[in-house]
């Protein structure tokens, strides 16, 4: 792939409880270099990637989210609340071929960041998208991604080249520079360049990761940052993950 070239800047009800069985061994597999674990039920088993993330979406059932549940921090049995959220999200993605931005959930649900926040602790990403059996590789290609067999692209800016996946993503995120942030506004198309605002989320976004070494979920970046659903969507249109973590050169583990 050749590089890309800018110019250089400074700056329903609760489903019954599935029956599976604990004593059951995972088997681990390698897919295009990718470790892929297989995790066993009493009625059928489910691949899952090195991050939990199942591996097929259309392999999904309710069983499996369930069973992933208390992995994102939620205990007990999934609720009401919990199904309808994940039963939006792959409505959705069965309507579209994409998993939906976090605040599509929210509208579609009629919750706000802070209530997705409670009843799914891990994050948006990281814990509802997870147990729908998605993860923001199916807003990119609206299915399952071996994402061992996915070749990296170079993207340069002046004289400055940054090594990127093929979403886009910054693969260093200690690579980023306020250059690359501008120029990747411009590529995911946020018309009219980026604000203060803009650079407050995402010194935020920086700031975050080089404390904790991990990007920061949405609902602490909204709450840190007084941010709602409608203003993020504003801010970032193609979404948290793909917008916001993606211009501040940061993607989820």
């Amino acid at each position: 792939m050749g590089a890309v070239r800018g110019r250089k800047s400074v700056h329903g009800l609760a489903a019954p409880a599935p029956r599976w069985r604990h004593d059951q061994p995972t088997r681990n597999a390698e897919r295009g270099g990718a470790g892929v674990t297989t995790i066993a039920l009493a009625d059928r088993s489910y691949e899952v990637d090195g991050e939990g993330f199942l591996v097929d979406p259309g392999a999904w059932d309710e069983g499996f989210a369930q069973h992933m549940a208390p992995a994102v921090g939620i205990r007990g049995a999934l609720t009401g609340e919990h199904w309808d959220v994940l039963r939006a999200i792959r409505t959705s993605y069965q309507e579209t071929g994409r998993c939906p931005l976090v605040y599509q959930a929210c509208c579609m649900t009629g919750l706000d960041v802070a209530g997705l926040k409670r009843l799914f602790p891990a994050g948006y990403l990281r814990g509802a998208c997870r147990l729908a059996g998605l993860t923001y590789d199916e807003g990119y290609r609206g299915t399952a991604i071996d994402r061992g067999s996915l070749p990296d692209a170079t993207a340069a800016l002046g004289d400055k080249v940054y090594r990127v996946d093929v979403r886009g993503f910054l693969i260093d995120p200690y690579d980023w520079d306020e250059g690359y942030a501008q120029h990747k506004a411009l590529e995911i198309k946020m018309t009219g360049g980026l604000s203060e605002r803009h650079w407050q989320i995402i010194r935020f976004l920086r700031e975050a990761f080089e404390r904790e070494q991990d990007a920061p979920d949405v609902h602490a970046t909204c709450e840190a940052n007084h941010l709602d659903v409608e203003e993020l969507e504003r801010l970032f249109p193609d979404g948290y993950h793909r917008g916001a973590l993606k211009v501040a050169g940061l993607r989820v583990r």
